[in-house]
């Protein structure tokens, strides 16, 4: 029998996310809707929740979701689908699948280059349209990519998290024997660590103020930890350095650990930022940016499934729905030690897994 209502989370406005039975919208023209398995709180929907909007449409809606607020949180998301829509090809009912949040028009010139993750409307399912924190999801078959049974659902709830840090990881350009530092140990520090070692960087550093953080970043691959990285790479500096946390201070701090004519790889997100523009030249240092990704899918499905990779080791913490509000926006703005928290939308929670954090 076909449900035709559910629980979501839903964003209102700033510290104001409402868990409510919402109707289940049924899946278009080249639609599909999914059972959601798992959805992690991601950065940016903490910042929409804490004091947003940032990215959420509020009064004109998204030109590719037709949505503006309130609209279901999450991009994390992966799920079983139920129900497929007109013109869908290569997934039916039972199909387990991950779901690649990107929106993309297909028509602009960055969509035709194949740079969809640059669309001229970019976008994410769960910032610009309704997202994951639901039981059920209706989004565009373009995202979903079918999970062969050796990925679990797991692993692939943090395909996405993994697809930011892998798509910058190729964009750095990392070369075998390469000295790669970096900046702050999140999810998406974190697993650019474990995936610069599999990328064959030579020597890993890695810094963060946590000491259970930095403990998880050797296991991932860092040779060393601190909390300064200028001590990390002092001398010659790094080849590669990695920003993950967002700010001009850390920014900076990243090119003074960055050797001459080394790459800076800019993740975090911050707003206006002041450089020595002289010190950038006559270093011919490479500053570069990363957003989204864009067919890295189909090497994390074959990284989780044929080789065997971990990717699920920075999940810390897995809670049920109705709880997101206190055990996972809350929680996380009062600084409790979570790496990455999953919501189960059609359960309760299942307990901590991963490292548990001091």
């Amino acid at each position: 029998m076909t449900r035709t209502r559910m629980r979501a989370a839903l964003w209102y406005g700033a510290r104001d996310v409402r868990v409510e039975q919402v109707p289940v919208r049924p899946p278009g023209a080249g639609e599909v809707t999914v059972e959601v398995a798992y959805c992690g709180i991601c950065g940016s929907d903490l910042h929409e929740y804490a004091d947003g909007p940032h990215a959420v449409p509020v009064g004109a809606p998204h030109p590719e979701s037709g949505v503006a607020a309130p609209l279901v949180l999450g991009h994390e998301f992966c799920g079983t689908v139920t129900e497929v829509g007109d013109g869908v090809t290569g997934v039916v009912p039972g199909d387990r699948v991950a779901v690649e949040p990107h929106y993309r028009c297909g028509r602009c010139p960055r969509c035709l280059a194949g740079e969809y993750n640059i669309c001229r409307h970019f976008g994410f399912a769960g910032l610009m349209g309704h997202g994951g924190l639901a039981e059920r999801a209706t989004v565009p078959g373009y995202m979903l990519h079918r999970l062969p049974e050796s990925v679990s659902l797991e692993q692939a709830a943090v395909f996405e998290p993994a697809a930011v840090a892998l798509h910058a990881v190729r964009r750095a350009g990392i070369r075998p024997g390469e000295t790669v530092a970096v900046l702050g140990l999140g999810p998406i520090g974190l697993l650019v660590t474990q995936l610069a070692a599999r990328a064959g960087a030579g020597r890993i550093v890695a810094a963060d103020r946590s000491a259970a953080r930095r403990e998880l970043a050797v296991r991932l691959g860092a040779a060393e930890t601190g909390t300064d990285l200028d001590g990390l790479t002092g001398g010659e500096g790094a080849d590669v350095v990695f920003e993950a946390v967002g700010s001009e201070q850390t920014l900076r701090a990243c090119l003074a650990a960055t050797r001459r004519g080394g790459r800076v790889m800019f993740l975090g997100l911050t707003g206006t930022v002041r450089l020595d523009a002289f010190a950038l030249v006559n270093n011919e240092q490479t500053l570069m940016t990363s957003v989204g990704y864009r067919d890295v899918y189909p090497e994390l499905i074959r990284m989780v499934g044929e080789e065997g990779v971990d990717l699920a080791g920075i999940v810390t913490s897995t809670i049920a729905l109705e709880d997101v509000v206190r055990d996972g926006f809350e929680a996380l703005l009062r600084g409790e030690e979570q790496i990455k928290v999953l919501v189960r939308p059609g359960g309760r929670a299942s307990g901590r897994g991963g490292p548990r954090l001091r």
